[in-house]
């Protein structure tokens, strides 16, 4: 829409998960450095946690794409599933073809026996687990049972899950206890800091093509800060709007007034006050300017 306004090849602050735009803040540097380490040791359980919009999901692609090649990956986005169907899953991520009807013990004999293959072949094999709160508590012990499966030396499956604080609670359930005492390795990923968003911004522009002289003033990075709380997917969100109000403007400097409007237009900012009708009238206006304006260009 703006990027040729801006001078961008791309939009830079989309909220897909694109491991080009990863964002090295101190936090997410720890929280990377930890995984590494962790499954380079061969533990069987690492636990990443974060509030919404964090970063986790970009954090784990970006864990991924950094492994070596002895590493074989399997990761499972969505693992609200009964333990059959988490199994048969994982069975898929490593390549394993069954029968749609297979019972529970010949699926179990054929993931240790392609554990046991890629073992010999000096693999090491990592499950990610995205959006871990959401899993079953039966799953969850299922999942232990599969890190029984050892050689002399190490695990034959590691698994990193990756969820809201939640989990943790899901965690202190008394019945799974053997599986939190296997949580060696595990951090907390915090938001990002007044100065992590001057940086943020930077990086993400940088990446996106734009080459121009400062594109959010001071003032405009403060309101980001306070609206957004330092939750990435916010700022993202915010950073947007405010990119499409300056572009409907004409302008070439995003200010704190179009974050303000772009905080106004959005319900979940933190601290966000409910506007007056004429606020809202204002902040749509500006957004459809941008809109018509782009699709006047395009014509």
């Amino acid at each position: 829409m703006y990027q040729n306004h801006f001078g961008l090849r791309e939009v830079p602050f989309s909220i897909t998960p694109d491991t080009s735009f990863f964002f090295t803040s101190p936090s997410s540097q720890e929280a990377l450095n930890t995984l590494l380490v962790a499954a380079r040791n061969g533990e069987g359980f690492i636990k990443i946690t974060g509030e919404v919009g964090t970063g986790k999901t970009l954090l784990c692609r970006k864990f991924i794409a950094t492994l070596g090649e002895e590493f074989v990956t399997a990761y499972i986005p969505n693992p609200y599933l009964e333990p059959r169907t988490l199994m048969l899953a994982l069975a898929d991520e490593l390549d394993i073809t069954q029968e749609r009807d297979v019972d529970q013990h010949q699926l179990l004999k054929a993931i240790t026996s392609r554990l046991l293959e890629l073992a010999a072949q000096g693999k090491r094999v990592l499950l990610c687990l995205d959006e871990a709160q959401a899993i079953p508590l039966e799953s969850l012990e299922a999942l232990r049972l599969l890190t029984n499966l050892e050689t002399e030396k190490r695990k034959l499956l590691q698994i990193v899950l990756f969820g809201q604080p939640e989990l943790n609670r899901h965690l202190a359930a008394d019945s799974i206890r053997q599986l939190a005492q296997r949580i060696t390795f595990h951090y907390h990923l915090g938001p990002l800091t007044r100065d992590d968003i001057e940086y943020y911004l930077a990086h993400r522009l940088r990446v996106a093509g734009y080459a121009g002289s400062r594109l959010f003033t001071r003032g405009a990075v403060a309101k980001l800060y306070s609206s957004s709380g330092g939750i990435p997917r916010l700022v993202n969100i915010l950073a947007n709007k405010a990119l499409m109000l300056c572009f409907g403007e004409g302008k070439r400097q995003v200010s704190r007034r179009h974050l303000a409007l772009a905080a106004r237009d959005t319900i979940s900012t933190k601290g966000l006050r409910w506007p007056g009708p004429w606020q809202w009238v204002a902040a749509a206006s500006l957004l459809v300017a941008a809109c018509s304006l782009t699709w006047a260009l395009s014509k």
